[in-house]
């Protein structure tokens, strides 16, 4: 386990903040979207495009990332991606079409998926995983953030643009804390590089041989449906408070925000107890957690019911992401980890861009109210799969330990 030094400490502050400037954004659409339409004359199910459009650009920049990282280094490349993210931004605050803010979207998407990957890629190789969890957390504490600003511009100015033109201002003023600090990331990897590292067992199992697993499908099925769930909801509570069941909309931007900072609070707490109740109990108890909050947002017995099942949704899901993560070695075994990882994420991506979007199309054709139905039907679907993916873990290990011993 690599021990953070003293010396180090502004470097680890910076990539708190960089992470707290990832979420901003995430927090700002769910809130803003039904302005943001009205301004552009589109329709419930437009979102669709731009999510899209940020997925792409997120999805490349990260499958793009080592090479960058390598010829850019951490500093120079965190510098490029914040400016990247900003400019587009304050972009969508200028474009006066639709088509030309979905276009930046791809290029916000380019520029948060860099930073992602760059700041993941450089806290994993020199700092503790407790830090990697706390700098996860960071995330939700922009997200939280994010509804919170949108709200305000709403509220004060009559403008969805305000949010993104102090989030995206924020970005910019990142990108010059990482130009100006470029040599001290480098410096610090040098220093690393030289000391060292217990590596993790790289296994060479060709890509065919891991796609013809069930296993491995199984588990990139429940990250598909987790992340797609996660942003259904970040995405579509404004809307469906607002818009279908008559709250007030400074009220429902705080609604909005409580789902964000619940789950902030879930991955903080997670992160002390995880050791304690182990990656199952935490997977699963998460998920039935989930399942009765969106029940409890179906059934709408009152006003204060919206954000009792809001927050419990945020609490009850936080966790299950890095336990799933944690979890892959052992439903898909040692020689297809590697592999399956990289697919999970890449499933990730998708899940963001087809399920919020789909729900739109729903919405669209039928009612807001089919939200939390579909939520409901999105993690019972989980916990069914994640009951199989758990009942083939013995078979797993023991066909693992049969591929070592042949090996």
């Amino acid at each position: 386990m690599k021990i953070q030094r003293p010396a180090n400490l502004g470097l680890i502050l910076l990539a708190f903040i960089a992470f707290v400037a990832l979420g901003l954004p995430d927090g700002l659409l769910g809130v803003g979207w039904p302005s943001i339409r009205a301004s552009f004359a589109q329709p419930l199910d437009a979102i669709g495009l731009f999510l899209t459009a940020s997925v792409v650009g997120y999805m490349g920049s990260t499958f793009l990332s080592g090479m960058l990282l390598a010829r850019l280094g951490v500093g120079r490349m965190l510098a490029i991606s914040c400016l990247l993210t900003g400019v587009a931004l304050i972009g969508y605050t200028l474009v006066p079409a639709w088509w030309m803010m979905a276009a930046l979207g791809t290029l916000a998407g380019m520029g948060a998926g860099a930073i992602d990957a760059g700041l993941n890629t450089y806290v994993a190789a020199h700092f503790s995983e407790g830090l990697m969890q706390w700098l996860h957390a960071s995330w939700g504490v922009g997200v939280t953030l994010g509804p919170i600003i949108m709200t305000l511009g709403l509220s004060n100015l009559n403008t969805w643009r305000f949010g993104y033109l102090v989030v995206g201002c924020f970005q910019i003023g990142l990108a010059l804390c990482f130009a100006l600090t470029r040599h001290m990331w480098s410096r610090h990897t040098a220093a690393a590089s030289a000391e060292p590292e217990i590596r993790l067992t790289d296994y060479k199992t060709p890509m065919s041989t891991t796609l013809s697993q069930p296993r491995v499908w199984l588990s990139i099925t429940l990250f598909f449906l987790y992340v797609g769930g996660e942003a259904s909801l970040g995405t579509w509570t404004y809307s469906l408070l607002t818009e279908s069941r008559g709250v007030e909309p400074t009220l429902a931007g705080f609604f909005a925000g409580s789902y964000w900072f619940s789950f902030t609070i879930g991955r903080i707490v997670a992160g002390l107890i995880a050791t304690r109740l182990g990656v199952h109990r935490l997977v699963l108890g998460g998920l039935t957690g989930a399942f009765l909050g969106a029940a409890l947002l179906l059934w709408n017995p009152s006003p204060l019911a919206n954000v009792v099942a809001v927050a419990i949704i945020g609490l009850a899901i936080a966790p299950i992401f890095p336990a799933l993560m944690s979890g892959t070695k052992t439903r898909v075994g040692d020689h297809h980890a590697a592999n399956t990882i990289g697919m999970q994420m890449t499933a990730t991506g998708f899940g963001i861009a087809v399920i919020p979007s789909l729900l739109g199309v729903f919405a669209r054709r039928m009612s807001l109210e089919i939200i939390p139905i579909c939520l409901l039907v999105v993690y019972a679907v989980m916990i069914g799969v994640y009951i199989v993916a758990v009942r083939v873990q013995k078979p797993i290990s023991i066909a693992s330990n049969v591929e070592a011993e042949h090996s």
